[in-house]
C-alpha cells in the first residue's frame, strides 16, 4: 500500500477543494453541522446535491452509464474525506447507496431508466422498509404480507425505524409473498410510491429529540406488480446484496477526524488544562489514526482489483465505537453545560446565537443519539461474530 498520492491524485484532491469552496454554501455547512441526528434533512443537502448532479458528481460510485464519474477508488475515497472536512451534507443515501445499486444489479431496463435518473438528480427520495416489531436482526421473520391481485400486490402490515419515510416520496419493502418453505422462502422486494392510498405514517421521536424514524403502516395497500425488483418469493438474495451496501460501502474516517476536529476545538475552550481528558483525546486520535488505515488498506484493496474482505466488519465496529467515544469525551469536556436543552428541533432552524454557542447546544442530543451507531446497520455482536469466523475460523 502505497500512501502518497500522485500527482493526478494531487490535482484531483485539488479540483474537489475548489469545486466545494464555491458550491458549499455558508448555510448548508451550518445546517449540517446542527444536524444532530445520523442523517442529514433533504432540504439541507439537496441544494449541493444538484450542484454535483450538474458537476456529474452526484453518483460517483455508480457504474458510468449510469451517472457515475468512473473515479478510481482513491479517488473517490478524497472525495469523500474532502466533503467531510468541509462540512458537506448527505442527501438520501438510501436512494443512491442501497436501493440504487440494487436495481442496477436485479432490476428490469424499464425500472432502470424509471428510477436510477431520478435518484442521481435528487429528485427522488426513498425509506427503507426492512424492520418490523419483531423482525429486527431476525429480518427473515417479517410478516408483512402482500397478496397477488391481478397486475397488483394487496399489502398489510407494519414497519418500523423507517428513516426520513414523511420525508420520502418512496419506499423499496420487503414483504413476505409465500408463507411456504424456509422462512428466507417466500419474501420479495417492492418498490412502492409513499403516496398510495392505505400507507400512514407515524413518528417517531429519539431519545435526543430529533424526528428521523418513523412507523410506517400498510393497510390493503395496493402496489403495482412492475415495482418487484426481481423474482417473487426471491427477496432475500435481493436483500443481502442490499445489506453489503449498508454495512461498509462508503469511506467514514473523513467524517469521523471532522467529528474529532469538532472535539479538538471544544477542548480546547472549555477545559485546556484538565489532563484527564487530554489524556483520552490523545488515545481517541490514535484510535481513528488506526482505523484511517484500515480504510486505506481497504481502499488499496479496491485499487487492484481485491475485495476488502472482513476489513468492512472491522471498519463498521471500530467507526461506529470511536464515535460514540467522541462524543462521549465531548459531554465530559462540556461539564455541566452539557445539561443545557433545546427540545425545538432542528435546531438550525430553532437556534440564532453564535456559532460556537450553537454547537454547545448539538452536544447533548448528538451523544444520545450516537448510543445507536453500535446497532445500527449491523451490531457490533454481529461485526465481532462475522470477524471471529472470518480471521479466527470460530
Amino acid at each position: 500500500m502505497d500512501l502518497h498520492l500522485s500527482p493526478t491524485d494531487l490535482e484531483f484532491r485539488d479540483e474537489v477543494r475548489r469545486f466545494l469552496d464555491e458550491n458549499l454554501i455558508p448555510e448548508t455547512r451550518r445546517a449540517a453541522a446542527l444536524t444532530t441526528g445520523f442523517i442529514n434533512d433533504p432540504e439541507v443537502a439537496i441544494g449541493f446535491h444538484r450542484a454535483l448532479h450538474r458537476k456529474g458528481w452526484s453518483v460517483p460510485h455508480w457504474p458510468v452509464k449510469y451517472g457515475g464519474s468512473g473515479w478510481t477508488p482513491v479517488q473517490r475515497y478524497l472525495f469523500e474525506a474532502e466533503c467531510a472536512r468541509a462540512g458537506a451534507p448527505i442527501h438520501n443515501g438510501a436512494g443512491s447507496n442501497m436501493v440504487g445499486p440494487v436495481i442496477m444489479h436485479f432490476g428490469t431496463e424499464e425500472q432502470k431508466q424509471q428510477y436510477l435518473p431520478r435518484i442521481a438528480s435528487g429528485d427522488d427520495c426513498w425509506a427503507q422498509g426492512y424492520s418490523e416489531p419483531g423482525s429486527g436482526s431476525d429480518l427473515a421473520s417479517l410478516r408483512t404480507r402482500a397478496v397477488r391481485e391481478g397486475e397488483h400486490y394487496v399489502i398489510n402490515g407494519q414497519k418500523i425505524w423507517t428513516t426520513h419515510a414523511h420525508k420520502s416520496n418512496r419506499i423499496f419493502a420487503l414483504v413476505r409473498t409465500s408463507t411456504e418453505g424456509k422462512k428466507q422462502e417466500g419474501i420479495s422486494f417492492l418498490l412502492m410510491d409513499m403516496d398510495l392510498p392505505g400507507i400512514t405514517v407515524r413518528p417517531i421521536i429519539g431519545n435526543g429529540g430529533d424526528h428521523e424514524f418513523n412507523e410506517v403502516f400498510f393497510d390493503n395497500v395496493r402496489a403495482p406488480v412492475a415495482g418487484r425488483v426481481g423474482e417473487e418469493d426471491k427477496g432475500w438474495e435481493v436483500a443481502k446484496y442490499l445489506l453489503e451496501f449498508e454495512r461498509g460501502g462508503n469511506p467514514v474516517a473523513g467524517r469521523v477526524r471532522a467529528q474529532f476536529a469538532r472535539l479538538a476545538t471544544l477542548i480546547g475552550e472549555k477545559c485546556p488544562g484538565d489532563a484527564d481528558i487530554a489524556a483520552r483525546f490523545g488515545e481517541l486520535g490514535t484510535d481513528v489514526d488506526a482505523m484511517e488505515m484500515i480504510e486505506l488498506s481497504a481502499v488499496s484493496a479496491l485499487q487492484t482489483g481485491a475485495n476488502p474482505g472482513p476489513l468492512s466488519s472491522l471498519l463498521k465496529l471500530r467507526w461506529s465505537q470511536i464515535r460514540q467515544q467522541l462524543a462521549e469525551l465531548a459531554m465530559d469536556a462540556l461539564g455541566i453545560d452539557a445539561l443545557r436543552w433545546i427540545a425545538a428541533r432542528p435546531l438550525y432552524e430553532t437556534l440564532q446565537l453564535p456559532a460556537y454557542e450553537e454547537q454547545l447546544l448539538a452536544v447533548m442530543p448528538r451523544y444520545l443519539n450516537y448510543r445507536a451507531y453500535t446497532i445500527l446497520g449491523g451490531t457490533s455482536e454481529i461485526q465481532t461474530g462475522i470477524l471471529a469466523r472470518s480471521l479466527l475460523g470460530l
